[in-house]
């Protein structure tokens, strides 16, 4: 896989942690079009995403797109919220220690981003399985030492997860980001959307016992942005980080960050 051919964010969806669909159950018409449009903007960029695209990626009757989602603003947060579907199936935060304070499940998700419209705004292998178990059972330790492996076991499962299988999903993201940036009414709308991945990671902060952790989650988010930009878009596409090596990066910082050595 290379950052010049990524696949679609659909197909890589399609391999998601949790997922629910299946090639015998059909996607709803509301996640075909979320579907479509994350495709769209993955290979054509924003200026491709248009209601008669939609209807011809997703194989609708022409029009079912505008029914669904009237203006492009509309059609901007039908694409956010099936992003943070996807990212929450991707992510799984439901797996890491400490973290079980934000919606996980597609419903939960859905009524986040929802609730944001208002405002202005699975099942994984048993090797991971047992992972999860382990860094669970480590966190509860009073070591400081053991809730630092514990955190970057866990978040390195998460980030290399993402890298490896699912970089289209970044691609569409950076689009909607960027998108974001120019106009105020979706630019709420996706923050608070992205409220269901940034709280579960202060909550793991403060389990982990940092004294501040929302400029330590600020923190930790940062490093996993740039690292996935690098990745997914910039120097380092090529040469994705093993989990191995994105343990010890996490191990590094968070030592730093909670003074454990």
């Amino acid at each position: 896989m290379t950052a010049s051919t990524p696949p679609t964010a659909s197909a890589t969806a399609s391999r998601a942690p949790g997922s629910s669909d299946s090639p015998h159950s059909p996607a709803s018409r509301a996640d075909r079009i979320g579907d479509a449009a994350l495709d769209l903007l993955v290979e054509r960029g924003m200026r491709g995403l248009t209601h008669r695209a939609v209807d011809e990626r997703a194989g609708l009757p022409q029009g079912s797109t505008s029914n669904h989602a009237r203006t492009r603003q509309a059609l901007l947060e039908t694409a956010v919220r099936r992003q943070v579907q996807l990212e929450a199936r991707v992510l799984a935060p439901d797996e890491l220690p400490g973290a079980r304070t934000g919606p996980t499940t597609d419903g939960e998700v859905e009524a986040t981003a929802g609730a944001a419209t208002g405002a202005g705004a699975g099942a994984t292998a048993d090797s991971e399985a047992k992972a999860t178990a382990d860094t669970e059972a480590a966190t509860d330790q009073a070591d400081p030492r053991l809730r630092t492996a514990a955190l970057a076991d866990a978040l390195s499962l998460a980030l290399h997860r993402y890298l490896t299988d699912h970089r289209a999903l970044l691609v569409s993201r950076y689009e909607l980001a960027l998108e974001a940036t120019r106009r105020p009414e979706l630019r709420t709308f996706f923050d608070a959307a992205g409220s269901a991945f940034r709280d579960p990671l202060v909550a793991m902060t403060t389990a982990a016992g940092s004294p501040e952790p929302e400029r330590h989650a600020l923190s930790l988010v940062a490093w996993c942005e740039g690292l996935m930009f690098s990745c997914a878009a910039g120097s380092f596409h090529a040469a994705v980080p093993s989990r191995a090596e994105l343990r010890t990066g996490f191990e590094e910082l968070l030592r730093g960050m909670l003074g454990s050595r």
